[in-house]
């Protein structure tokens, strides 16, 4: 009884920053819950001519139907590896530049090294994808000639499966470094002056402090951004997976995402693409919750 009163008397206090912040409610509940009724289409023999509500109810049919597919464990497989590869490597790398920014004594060479790292973060997929193309071009490119300087004879990288991984990975950690490392770099601007003034007067070195003073200080930051991230960790980038594919690098490149585009609107089976999207869905915030769970007992910081 008591809370219906704080709270009737909190909402005629703010009333004004209430309504203010009823337009956001509603456009939420319209684009993120209301589209939620179409999930029933994973567990319905969906045409389109009956709808949603007049399909034939299914139950787990295509559920199972992936499940025994011998295209489950190679999906899972490549969608794994390299989303863990991604997260390994591209997680760390961000921090270690603002770091090493961080301690940069001259403010211009900071900032051309901040543009120049910012600035692949504005090239949309498509110019990246295309970009990769020409460097790796077989026969005039600047990274296939590099290759072959080091020996190698008439590298495919564009259409060997086991470049693939490498391929997406590096070139996302190039084209994202920078503007990921924006986060960590507004956090170091917080530490104290006066703790790092004290770990000098106690002869305390640039790896002392950064070990004792500027890494605890990101560590509930990057926490909350390792949760996030291993909550996306089934969710690779269809557009650049999709356009980075070739006949003959199918075995590696070929991921969830992109099974999915290929039979929900390819091959109009709406009903099989909605059941695989959601299993990719559940995966995802399964590891979501598990992450949460862990990171917040170890190191007391988590998203709840």
């Amino acid at each position: 009884m008591k809370n219906k009163v704080k709270f009737r008397k909190s909402l005629k206090k703010n009333s004004i920053l209430y309504l203010f912040l009823l337009p956001m409610i509603i456009y939420v509940f319209i684009f993120n819950y209301m589209p939620l009724a179409g999930l029933q289409i994973a567990f319905k023999d969906f045409v389109a001519t009956k709808g949603i509500w007049g399909s034939e109810w299914v139950g787990f049919k295509y559920f199972r139907q992936f499940f025994t597919s011998p295209m489950f464990w190679k999906l899972l497989k490549n969608t794994l590896v390299i989303s863990l590869y991604q997260l390994v490597f591209s997680f760390p790398i961000p921090i270690i530049l603002a770091l090493i920014l961080n301690y940069t004594p001259s403010q211009r060479l900071k900032k051309i090294t901040q543009t120049a790292t910012y600035a692949p973060h504005f090239i949309s997929t498509v110019v990246l994808v295309g970009m990769m193309f020409v460097f790796f071009d077989p026969a005039s490119g600047i990274g296939t000639s590099i290759l072959k300087g080091f020996g190698m004879n008439n590298p495919q990288v564009l259409t060997d499966p086991a470049a693939f991984p490498h391929l997406y990975v590096w070139s996302a950690i190039w084209q994202t470094t920078g503007w990921s490392s924006i986060i960590y770099i507004a956090a170091l601007s917080g530490v104290s002056p006066e703790l790092h003034e004290a770990a000098i007067a106690d002869g305390a070195n640039k790896l002392q402090r950064i070990f004792y003073i500027d890494i605890p200080m990101l560590i509930p930051t990057a926490v909350i951004l390792l949760i996030l991230n291993c909550g996306n960790i089934m969710n690779l980038g269809f557009e650049k997976v999709y356009l980075m594919q070739t006949a003959p690098n199918l075995s590696t490149a070929e991921v969830i995402s992109t099974y999915v585009y290929k039979i929900g609107l390819q091959g109009q089976q709406y009903s099989y693409a909605s059941a695989i999207g959601l299993f990719n869905n559940i995966i995802n915030f399964t590891i979501l919750i598990l992450v949460n769970q862990i990171a917040g007992k170890t190191t007391e910081n988590s998203l709840w």
